[in-house]
């Protein structure tokens, strides 16, 4: 109680501190001046305006100028942020500036200003003396001017009401503009206009998505949802059959040649584009040369095309239940880039002479021409580690030996090991759920992974080493921060609970123990809960032209150079590491920042779009299900109820608190507990709880279970 009190003095005090500055058009002083103008003579009270100046010029509120005098941060009238909506219609402005406060906006005062827009505020009153408001004064960015929706039509004109939680406002669209559109069809809309005075802005139907409630429509509305296009624009589909497949003479003649070394590809049984094989070649000296091989998309797709662009805006193929969106069109990304068994492929290859311990010898980059031997799906190459049988057994199984070598030295280094069990739908010929299965990933999955991490390391590691001292060279990395302290902290104490201790004195210490972890559940029923909490606790990787580690891999140079027909930033990355080898001067540094940026934020936007996707099929899946019994554990807790994941199907739903009627339950938020006032009944994150599928929206991908 008294850490209360003194916590509501100091802000208080902090708050009448602030006040002085303003009143002396905030003129640098030091804690004496201030308290003599707050007519303060206590020692104690002095000493405290002293404490609060200096503590709060850490925080950013005030900034020391002169020693020991300071002055309140720039008093900003005008301030830029992002608009973050709430349910009542009003929202918070958060500040682009760091040390700045988030302003309160009343509905009224948004003037037109939609969710996650940027915009300029009005900065005008302090509310109760805290908390800041404001009156938006300028739009500087929409964030989205496409919305997914239904229509609602009538004689004259139609409204349009959006699935987007976050839009609450219903777009006019008059009937002019409604492009086929009929009452109740899910359709992509686009605002057009916004009338100063008008409380609903204008749209015209963009696209007609179809019927609510079929597989197509709503697949096609996620990935709207989330901006990707539907289509390739004409142009560029033009431009990519322009292309010719036959490839030049004098082409050949500038790569190493390995049509005639062992190659083959290792991928997905119902793949169709190959963008990476391996050769593999037995030398004199007893070592072995192992080639990875990618498609070379950037003798195809070249700069400031409409197929290069296209590629850019896309920044990624996106793979959502029970289809891919491809960042390329179809004959590049599954035909002229694709390889293909028994055809001559042009590839950017990363060669390595190895010994038997996995030690690269040697290493060399370069393009290179191949012919495919064998397609091999991951199926038949681990029949073939298991049986030691079958075409290119000797190949496959050395490869697999030096593959673990890797594994174990990468793991020995600090290296994370994520291995949770990736749940996929079995699917009719409509696209409905009929079944569930879980994706086990095998030695052969493992082997290409390893050899794919090689290369990605030791391009970066080439570049970095190229770039040290004068020649700062630009390209681009793959980052991936040490995780938060104390997101860390939080997990260890909650691993403690089924009793895994985890060492977080340093990164490496870290990583040891949470492998040591993921080792010990593997199979266990608390696996995926686990395993995703521990991947929520870490740092998100991004792309990035700092040459700076990736903490998961215990690398201390990483780069993505191994998919070039699903990832533009390996596309960027081919086309860097060419001009470099070319011996290329410096690049624009800024620029390419600004592109990895961009990629970034587009690969967070296709995994939002997957998860989504994935989490239509469950309520589709479970959607015949109502009054089905089944056992779940709590995977997620919240104010308003708990998330329980089914364990025999990995279907996510919510209890809500309001259906727990046995007593009035309030959420521990430190503790991931949810936990009655009267009986002290607890629900934890990760107990085991029996439930019954409650309801199931389609539209809203919502799964409510109530407890049985």
């Amino acid at each position: 109680m008294k850490q209360k009190k003194e916590n509501q003095y100091k802000e208080i005090l902090s708050q009448l501190i602030e006040d002085i500055f303003e009143r002396s058009n905030n003129h640098p002083l030091n804690y004496k001046q201030i308290a003599a103008k707050l007519n303060v003579r206590d020692d104690n009270a002095k000493e405290a305006i002293g404490d609060i100046l200096s503590d709060e010029s850490k925080s950013g509120k005030f900034t020391q100028v002169d020693r020991g005098k300071y002055k309140l941060r720039a008093l900003n009238v005008y301030v830029e942020g992002k608009v973050d909506m709430t349910a009542d219609g009003s929202a918070y402005i958060v500040p682009q500036d760091e040390f700045e406060n988030d302003i309160y906006v009343a509905p009224r005062k948004l003037r037109h200003a939609l969710h996650n827009d940027i915009v300029k505020v009005h900065v005008y009153q302090r509310k109760n003396g805290r908390s800041r408001e404001g009156e938006v004064v300028e739009i500087i960015e929409r964030a989205k001017i496409n919305f997914t929706g239904t229509i609602k039509t009538s004689k004259s004109f139609a409204f349009f009401l959006a699935d987007d939680r976050k839009m609450l406002h219903d777009i006019f669209i008059p009937s002019e503009d409604l492009n086929g559109a009929q009452d109740g069809e899910k359709v992509v809309v686009t605002i057009t206009d916004w009338p100063k005075d008008a409380k609903n802005p204008y749209g015209k139907v963009k696209n007609v998505l179809g019927k609510k409630g079929e597989n197509e429509t709503e697949m096609n509305a996620i990935l709207a949802d989330f901006g990707f296009p539907l289509s390739f624009p004409k142009e560029v589909e033009q431009e990519a059959n322009a292309i010719d497949e036959k490839i030049p003479e004098d082409e050949i003649q500038k790569r190493k040649d390995f049509r005639q070394t062992t190659t083959f590809t290792i991928d997905p049984f119902d793949a169709k584009d190959f963008d990476d094989a391996i050769s593999y070649r037995e030398l004199e000296n007893g070592n072995i040369e192992i080639g990875v091989h990618i498609a070379d998309v950037s003798y195809y797709v070249l700069p400031d095309t409409q197929l290069d662009k296209e590629a850019y805006d896309r920044a990624t193929s996106v793979y959502l239940v029970d289809r891919v969106i491809p960042m390329l069109p179809e004959r590049l990304s599954n035909g002229v880039c694709s390889l293909r068994p028994n055809e001559d492929k042009l590839c950017f290859a990363a060669i390595f002479e190895m010994d038997h311990k996995a030690n690269v010898v040697d290493q060399w980059f370069g393009r290179t021409i191949i012919n495919s031997d064998r397609r091999f799906s991951y199926e038949e190459a681990q029949e073939i580690i298991e049986t030691k049988t079958g075409d290119f057994a000797n190949e496959i199984n050395k490869l697999n030996e030096l593959a673990y070598i890797l594994r174990e030295r990468k793991f020995k280094n600090g290296a994370i090991s994520f291995e949770s069990e990736e749940v996929k739908f079995q699917l009719d010929a409509a696209g409905k759920p009929i079944g569930v299965y879980t994706k086990i990933r095998k030695d052969a999955h493992k082997l290409i992974e390893d050899f794919m991490l090689l290369a990605n390391k030791k391009v970066a590691e080439f570049i970095a080493k190229k770039a040290k001292g004068k020649n700062k060279l630009t390209f681009i990395y793959r980052f991936h921060d040490t995780p938060n302290p104390e997101t860390l902290a939080t997990f260890s104490q909650f691993a403690s609970r089924f009793g895994h201790r985890l060492s977080v004195k340093t990164d490496k210490e870290t990583a040891k123990s949470l492998n040591a972890l993921l080792t010990k559940i593997e199979g266990s029923r608390e696996q995926n809960l686990l395993t995703s909490l521990a991947i929520r606790s870490m740092a998100k990787a991004v792309y990035t032209t700092k040459n700076t580690s990736h903490y998961g891999l215990a690398f201390d140079h990483y780069t993505h150079f191994t998919s070039p027909i699903r990832r533009y930033p390996d596309v960027m990355v081919h086309r860097l590491l060419q001009y470099y080898l070319n011996e290329g001067g410096k690049v624009n540094n800024e620029h390419y920042e600004t592109m990895a940026e961009h990629c970034s934020q587009m690969e967070k936007k296709a995994s939002e779009a997957e998860r989504a996707s994935i989490k239509y099929k469950q309520a589709e899946f479970l959607q015949n299900q109502i009054g089905q019994k089944y056992t779940g554990i709590i995977s997620g807790v919240t104010e308003w109820g708990m998330y329980v994941e089914i364990q025999e199907n990995k279907c996510e739903g919510m209890v809500r608190l309001r259906d727990i009627t046995d007593d009035y339950y309030t959420l521990d938020e430190k503790n991931y507990t949810i936990f009655g006032q009267r009986s002290g009944k607890k629900y934890q994150l990760g107990d085991e709880v029996d439930i019954i599928v409650k309801k199931v929206d389609l539209e809203k991908r919502q799964i409510d279970f109530s407890l049985a």
